[in-house]
């Protein structure tokens, strides 16, 4: 990409600041259970919603003809800027919670562009888009979510990742998901994204040693891992940052923090691969 086409092209790809849309869906319970038993909660969502379920929710619906190479929707669909670096990612998220959704009625997600961001990192060109999304049911605020998308350059393949002995965390729970977790939050969350299924391209075309576990896959663990210890408690707060990708079939170390609502996932190499934090 050349400086001049570069600029041309962020200038468009803020054009779409404050695009925004609604969708509206019934939380149903049968949907949020498929959410509960992917990623590994109490089935009974009518006593106790999983950590995160409106991701069950308000889905990207397109059909075959909308999908791009990597299995995404094609870029520019909707709100979203058609960004031209080959990697997307969901980098991270800050979220605040009101009262739980209650089943069996509609909700509406409303979702803006906030701001797009160019930025040169280590690796090369970075395009962040932030996107707010602001859930509410019955007139009221539920969920308040700004996530952040990273789109990158194809850079250098990732070297295969190499156990290390770590030594146990106290409060440390050990999560090594296989290909059919993997299969099934991708299915609940209607992410087609290769990287989570097809090893020959996650290897051949993106270059990943192995399938990559979905950034909020592990955002959901740490969140349930922080509930566990305030069950007692209704979650106010979460944020996370993707730091590292997590590969199937390796133990990842879901742990307390340093802080007080602090968690994180560590790779099998050690790497801090997501810190978050929860307030309640």
């Amino acid at each position: 990409m050349t400086e001049a086409t570069a600029a041309a092209d962020i200038e468009a790809w803020r054009g779409h600041v404050g695009r925004s849309e609604v969708r509206r869906q019934v939380i149903d319970a049968e949907t949020m259970r498929r959410f509960a038993a992917a990623i590994g909660a109490d089935l009974d969502v009518e006593r106790r919603a999983p950590p995160l379920a409106h991701w069950a929710f308000f889905l990207d619906v397109v059909g075959p003809g909308d999908i791009g190479p990597d299995g995404h929707p094609k870029r520019g669909r909707g709100i979203m800027p058609a960004v031209t670096l080959p990697r997307r990612m969901f980098a991270s998220a800050v979220l605040r919670f009101g009262e739980p959704l209650v089943l069996g009625r509609e909700a509406e997600l409303s979702l803006t562009v906030a701001d797009v961001k160019h930025r040169i990192g280590k690796t090369g060109e970075l395009v962040f888009v932030e996107v707010d999304r602001a859930l509410a049911q019955d007139g009221e605020e539920r969920v308040n979510e700004r996530q952040t998308i990273v789109y990158r350059a194809a850079g250098e393949a990732t070297p295969p990742i190499g156990p290390i002995d770590l030594p146990a965390r106290p409060g440390e729970a050990i999560w090594t998901p296989g290909p059919v977790d993997l299969f099934r939050f991708s299915a609940v969350t209607f992410n087609s994204h290769r990287i989570h299924y097809d090893q020959a391209y996650a290897r051949d075309e993106e270059g990943y040693p192995g399938l990559v576990v979905h950034g909020p896959f592990t955002a959901v663990k740490l969140a349930a891992l922080a509930a566990r210890d305030n069950p007692a408690k209704a979650m106010k707060a979460f944020s996370f940052r993707a730091m590292s990708p997590l590969f199937v079939g390796q133990p990842i170390r879901l742990a307390p923090g340093a802080a007080a609502g602090e968690v994180e996932a560590i790779r099998c190499d050690g790497a801090v691969a997501m810190a978050a934090s929860a307030a309640f």
